[in-house]
């Protein structure tokens, strides 16, 4: 039974963090974008904005998963590592966004909320946030 709530309390907190990452997340693209992120999401209907939490909560997700895969059976240990390892990500992830900020026409971010639709640079964006994502959860194992 000991073994059973050990288990419950490591993914309570395996858990709680992996939801702060991704709320980080969020804040980050609501940051690198222009209005309200939720808004443009679930009342307008704005699909380049979704594609752009989703890849990033993906790869938030993916990095926490595998932190917490590779993490020894020390819990103290397991959290920082994947605390560190998540972070590194999300700076990562937005560092490749200002790097291709840089190299486009415009505020990037204000393109890829334009409207409803997608975008092609959304993308693009999309697949840098997952490419990141693979290679930080790489460098973990």
């Amino acid at each position: 039974m000991n073994d059973v709530l050990e288990e419950a309390g490591a993914t309570l907190a395996y858990g709680a963090l992996g939801i702060a990452l991704m709320a980080l997340g969020y804040l980050v693209v609501e940051v690198t974008t222009p209005g309200r992120l939720g808004h443009q999401i679930w009342n307008e209907g704005n699909r380049g904005a979704a594609l752009l939490l989703s890849a990033k909560l993906l790869g938030v997700g993916a990095i926490v998963t595998t932190a917490i895969v590779t993490s020894d059976d020390d819990l103290g240990q397991g959290l920082i590592d994947t605390t560190v390892f998540g972070l590194l990500g999300i700076v990562l992830m937005v560092i490749a966004f200002y790097l291709l900020d840089l190299s486009t026409p415009g505020k990037l971010g204000a393109t890829l909320v334009e409207g409803t639709a997608i975008h092609p640079a959304g993308w693009v964006v999309a697949a840098a946030d997952v490419a990141v994502a693979a290679i930080v959860a790489g460098a973990v194992s």
